[in-house]
């Protein structure tokens, strides 16, 4: 059985917009505990941030995104911890996950232009030592951001191939 800490972490997950009285109904409890355990999560960290998924087609941002791979040598006694905390600190960094494959480090960055990512990687990335490659991939659509379907795909057919 859910214990209502949970309950409220997977509510939040599904819409961080809920009110704490829309929270309470739907978890069985009272406002106050619901209040009290999102404070809670608050406070030890486990709620680190709350964020909305916009639709890039209506939203008047031109920014350029990346994922770049980046096979890496493990440093002694800290193996890919120290690099990934390194580059996280880096403002265009969005994310950094440790990975399964041919490559051990993705990153997610943004930037203003393609020249800005091209800047990153020439300028800041590569001047890690232990950074033996990298492979970076431009986003140039999303269909899906969050668990979420962009609208946009929904209107834009393509049109049939004439012949």
């Amino acid at each position: 059985m859910e214990n209502l800490e949970t309950k409220i972490i997977r509510l939040l997950k599904e819409n961080a917009r809920f009110s704490m009285e829309e929270l309470a109904v739907m978890a069985g409890s009272d406002v106050e505990t619901v209040k009290a355990v999102v404070n809670g999560l608050e406070q030890n960290g486990t709620i680190l941030k709350y964020t909305a998924v916009l639709n890039p087609d209506v939203v008047d941002d031109d920014s350029v995104s990346a994922l770049i791979e980046v096979k890496v040598t493990p440093q002694a006694r800290r193996g890919f911890d120290a690099t990934a905390e390194e580059l996280a600190q880096f403002e265009e960094v969005k994310a950094v996950y440790l990975m399964s494959g041919s490559f051990d480090l993705a990153i997610l960055l943004e930037g203003k232009t393609l020249q800005q990512i091209s800047t990153f990687v020439s300028e800041k990335l590569s001047l890690f030592e232990c950074v033996t490659a990298t492979a970076t991939h431009f986003i140039m659509r999303r269909y899906k951001e969050d668990g979420v379907t962009v609208d946009s795909i929904k209107s834009k057919k393509r049109l049939p191939i004439s012949q």
